[in-house]
């Protein structure tokens, strides 16, 4: 069974910037509604495989998009 992680935001289009940055890139992300148990700022959070967070992470930062946290999505 695959893991994933949400990143969450503090502005929609932040959350839209980062999905459009990253299937650039070739990552599999999906924008889904921020979950339930999550407190966010934004109604929509970005959702990728665990295994790629690393790699997303430098590429969210290298393009200098604000963020306000991720989570393991269980």
């Amino acid at each position: 069974m695959k893991s994933y992680v949400v990143m969450l935001f503090h502005t929609t289009s932040n959350a839209i910037r980062t999905e459009k940055l990253l299937k650039t890139e070739g990552f599999v992300v999906k924008l889904i509604p921020t979950p339930r148990q999550f407190s966010s700022d934004c109604g929509v959070a970005l959702r990728f495989e665990a295994e790629e967070a690393d790699s997303i992470l430098s590429q969210v930062s290298a393009a200098r998009i604000e963020y306000s946290s991720t989570k393991p999505l269980t």
